[in-house]
């Protein structure tokens, strides 16, 4: 029997319907971070004001009721009528994709919000916005619920000069059915950064939900040079000096800054495309860090640093303790996706090389105690990977003789299928022999680790790969060498789940781990693969009943709902290695009923210089930091 198949199964949509029908499409997920997304679009129509010359002041509030204002003064979206749709400009702009100013020559030189989707999709995704703009003496105002105008557009004559947009919007409950709760140090993570993409812009943040509210004021004059001090602040310096690079050249402006440390082997390298974070990368990472390359191996040579038969120092030599941003604005950039994550221009490459390539010679021929300095770390950095690589050979070797190339504390799961299996690292045969016997065979491995691991932070490359518990955790995983391109077929399972201990000794093991990942393959990080479980930290039992509690607030909660004198015993789990193992099935590894945390970084600068405070060499900014926060720390800020 064949369905019926007509032109009444076709399907249009209208106006902001496609964005409400698939609003993953627009903003990525449904999630946090699409919830965040909706003011980023906001903010970023300002901050395209603010590149053109038009802006200098933005202000964001998180309202009360929970909806989010964002006001500039910018030129105002038009509010004339729009030749084509019959409608006001500024209803066009709010009710129509792909409507703005970013398209055609004149409105804007450059823009982030390129794909002109942004604020309509925030109007589509609301359950109301209003828009007030103040331009030519007037005042306009139009409300809409849903993407929809409710009423018409009022005006009203104030006189003066006043100019500028103001949006408020409410994120609507049906879509974001998760949380419309706004996170505040996330949005104020975006917010700074923007006001140091943007040197001289003023952004005012405040929190109004709270009853004393909190307010920052984002301001820098010096704009990424003062990003790449902030980001360096806790590091020892090889050079006083920021190296900054400004330039322009086809129409495509390039902004650079960088600092070499020290005490950091590793690299914090980060793109921005006309205020766009570009967490993938692209064409002007790219070209960055090919002259960087380039530069210093000529340098190296025309110093005598290298030899003639010497071979050529490697771009994470080179780049060992570097510290940067780069920024550049394009007039027509070209992202990947409406999220924006990769810079594809390919004509920056090229540009980025000539402008760097020539500011980065002159001062390094004017500054040879840094060049020399530079190199030398490099250097190191060349002989510690080649001697990491000998040591990582012979393990390989070593493996490619014994029966498995698996490390024998393993128990492996019998699925083949990476994007099924997980593997669950725990500290110690104790837990390990509960989360084995508790576990699914089919798709559960368990890795368990003896004390804790190595801290990367501050090891050379060379003593990782003669550390048990670390080549244990890379073979197991199927990683490459620290520094080659993250191949995700090599990777055994999808999803790599961290179950420490509630305790103090779990937690540090847990940030161990994470600074292990973070440091050697950050691409599992950025991709979503690392998990935190959540075990109970209590069983509370009346009668014949009981109940697990995760957090002290949960115990508290659960204990008052009981009658004044009832009689209940409180079981508190301080390992796994109590649980039994269908206690740690039923409450931390049964996908039905378990609870993960998925590790994203959303402030690539702040999480480096968080793990370079807490993980680094340097006592006193971790002292200082534990004072600082340390006692304002409560259990239930740890609450799940």
């Amino acid at each position: 029997m064949t369905s019926s198949y007509s032109a009444e199964q076709i399907q249009v949509l209208e106006g902001l319907e496609p964005v409400r029908k698939r609003p993953g499409m627009y903003i990525g997920s449904t999630g946090p971070r699409g919830l965040h997304h909706l003011v980023y679009e906001v903010v970023d129509n300002s901050v395209d004001e603010a590149l053109g010359g038009y802006c200098t002041h933005i202000e964001v509030s998180i309202n009360a009721e929970g909806s989010v204002t964002v006001t500039d003064d910018g030129r105002g979206i038009p509010t004339d009528v729009h030749p084509k749709t019959g409608k006001s400009a500024l209803e066009t702009v709010m009710t129509v994709l792909h409507a703005g100013g970013k398209f055609g020559s004149g409105g804007y030189k450059v823009s982030g919000g390129l794909h002109g989707v942004g604020v309509s999709v925030v109007n589509a995704l609301s359950e109301w916005v209003e828009v007030t703009v103040w331009r030519g003496g007037k005042q306009f105002m139009q409300r809409y619920e849903r993407g929809v105008a409710a009423a018409e557009l009022k005006t009203k004559n104030i006189g003066g000069d006043r100019h500028g947009t103001q949006v408020t919007f409410k994120p609507d409950t049906e879509i974001f059915t998760e949380t419309v709760e706004f996170d505040y140090t996330t949005l104020a993570a975006r917010l700074r950064e923007l006001a140091y993409l943007n040197a001289g812009v003023r952004i005012t943040f405040t929190d109004l939900r709270i009853d004393k509210p909190r307010e920052e004021v984002y301001c820098y004059e010096g704009g990424i040079r003062e990003y790449v001090a902030y980001m360096t602040s806790e590091k020892q310096p090889i050079h006083e000096e920021i190296i900054y690079v400004q330039g322009e050249r086809n129409n495509v402006q390039v902004e650079v800054a960088f600092q070499w440390c020290v005490d950091s082997y590793n690299d914090t390298l980060l793109g921005f495309a006309n205020n766009i974070h570009t967490k993938e990368g692209g064409t002007h990472i790219e070209g960055l860090k090919a002259v960087l390359t380039r530069t210093f191996n000529t340098i190296a040579r025309k110093r005598n640093k290298l030899k003639e038969h010497d071979a050529n120092l490697a771009g994470e030599n080179v780049r060992e303790g570097l510290t940067g941003v780069i920024s550049v604005k394009v007039p027509d950039p070209e992202f990947e996706g409406q999220t924006k994550t990769k810079l594809g221009n390919t004509e920056v490459r090229g540009i980025v090389e000539s402008l760097v390539g020539e500011v980065l010679t002159e001062y390094l021929d004017f500054h040879p105690n840094v060049a020399d300095a530079i190199l030398e770390k490099a250097i190191q950095a060349f002989n510690a990977a080649e001697a990491a690589r000998r040591a990582r050979e012979l393990v390989r070797r070593k493996s490619a003789l014994e029966s498995s190339t698996l490390p024998g504390k393993l128990a492996d799961c019998s699925s083949r299928d990476p994007s099924e299996s997980e593997i669950y690292i725990v500290e110690g045969d104790s837990a390990g022999g509960s989360a084995k016997q508790g576990r699914d065979r089919r798709f559960q491995a368990i890795l368990p680790l003896r004390g804790k691991i190595l801290n990367i932070e501050k090891t050379e490359d060379s003593k990782i790969y003669k550390n048990t518990e670390i080549q244990a955790l890379i073979t197991a995983l199927g990683l490459g060498i620290k520094g080659e391109e993250f191949n995700v077929s090599q990777l055994r399972y999808h999803r790599i789940v961290l179950m420490t201990d509630a305790d103090v000794d779990g937690a540090h093991i847990r940030t161990l781990l994470l600074t292990f990942f973070y440091r050697y393959q950050r691409d599992l990080v950025d991709q979503g693969y690392i998990y935190i479980a959540c075990p109970p930290l209590y069983k509370l039992e009346r009668g014949r009943s009981h109940v697990y509690c995760y957090s002290d607030r949960e115990l508290q909660r659960r204990i008052a709902e009981f009658p004044a004198n009832a009689n209940y015993t409180i079981q508190r789990f301080k390992g796994l290695g109590e649980m039994m193992p269908q206690q740690l099935w039923d409450t931390t590894m049964n996908p039905e009923t378990r609870t993960f945390k998925r590790v994203a970084v959303d402030d690539a600068a702040e999480a480096d210089r968080i793990f370079t405070i807490l993980m680094g060499d340097r006592v006193a900014p971790r002292r200082e930091f534990i004072e600082t926060y340390g006692s304002k720390l409560a259990l239930a800020d740890l609450d799940i």
